[in-house]
């Protein structure tokens, strides 16, 4: 009887140490400062778990899976996909003849490097739309924050149900988070003051959220349509910058030298390389046709044009609207007549 009394005993601390609340890091909804450290916090926390812990609540059938999760396992089929696709070059290379195996290597290796470009370039790119839009407005498009969620208990007295997910303030063009941005500073109002300030819509407002909001929705709408259009154009650049013939050189260089020494002539291969190859993406390379010529301009310049584009667009039209919205507009031909 005491045997099972102490069994008895055990099972319930150990049930109860199991179910003690797991400490999160945020509390609350939290806005985080968009810089190089929540960046990297942001996408190892999302790149981990798209290829362990949500895929694993998936096939279980967890009643907390959620959309936001089906989203963040995207990452799962790209780089599967991605890297399948750099195989097919070079893991075939060992079957070939040494003339046509060392024609293989060189392009399955660019074609390696053309996926990571693209992908580096494509989300690197959105950078070159937000940093003016938001010097220029005070409103940063790509504002992170931490959202905890509460799920579903799984079990009677289940402690740990909540969560956190990585989300932007402006994610949502309709229903942005505005509440968030209360409270951002010594004042209530402060975060609108400051964009207010920036538009032009003037200082010490009584209500500079309430004239501030329309604005912000038109900024995030046009700048997200700018960063659709320009990320792609810049992604095509990278893969263009990939094929060029002075790669060949770098991936000699990641062969010679030992330990240290090879990093550093790798670090410095890349760098001259990707110089010259840029150089060679804008010329053409040696001997080029009429259409190698016009064909690396005309990319390079399609991206650099819609990036500009995007931000004057972004700008001119929310400060346009402001400065309507502050004039006293009238049809002075009309006439009001007294019965």
């Amino acid at each position: 009887m005491e045997v099972k009394n102490i069994q008895s005993s055990n099972n319930i601390s150990f049930s109860a140490k199991a179910n003690e609340q797991k400490p999160l890091k945020y509390q609350k909804d939290t806005v985080l400062k968009n810089n190089l450290a929540t960046q990297v916090e942001v996408t190892t926390d999302k790149f981990t778990k798209a290829f362990t812990t949500y895929p694993a609540k998936g096939l279980k059938g967890d009643k907390n899976a959620n959309f936001y999760e089906f989203l963040t396992m995207g990452t799962v089929p790209y780089v599967l996909g991605s890297a399948a696709l750099m195989g097919v070059f070079n893991l075939a290379n060992k079957y070939f003849t040494p003339f046509a195996q060392s024609k293989a290597g060189s392009v399955g290796k660019k074609l390696a490097l053309g996926v990571l470009f693209y992908g580096v370039a494509k989300e690197a790119s959105k950078a070159l739309i937000n940093k003016p839009v938001k010097a220029l407005t005070g409103v940063d498009t790509e504002m992170p924050y931490a959202k905890v969620v509460e799920g579903l208990p799984k079990f009677e007295g289940d402690k740990n149900t909540k969560n956190i997910e990585y989300h932007k303030v402006f994610e949502s063009v309709e229903f942005p988070r505005y509440d968030l941005l209360y409270g951002q500073g010594e004042k209530r109002n402060e975060y609108y003051d400051k964009v207010a300030k920036k538009l032009g819509l003037g200082e010490n407002l009584k209500s500079s959220d309430k004239e501030v909001k329309p604005r912000i929705k038109e900024i995030v709408s046009k700048s997200n349509s700018a960063k659709s259009m320009a990320s792609y154009l810049w992604a095509a650049v990278g893969v263009g910058l990939a094929v060029q013939k002075p790669w060949d050189n770098f991936f000699t260089a990641t062969t010679k030298g030992q330990g240290l020494q090879k990093v550093g002539n790798c670090i410095k291969s890349f760098g001259r390389n990707f110089v010259d190859s840029a150089k060679e993406l804008w010329t053409g390379g040696a001997n080029p046709t009429k259409g190698q010529k016009i064909a690396g301009k005309a990319l390079i310049g399609a991206a650099v044009a819609a990036t500009v584009l995007g931000v004057v667009n972004t700008v001119v039209s929310a400060r346009r609207s402001s400065k309507l919205s502050n004039e006293e507009v009238f049809d002075k031909n009309k006439q009001i007549v007294e019965g």
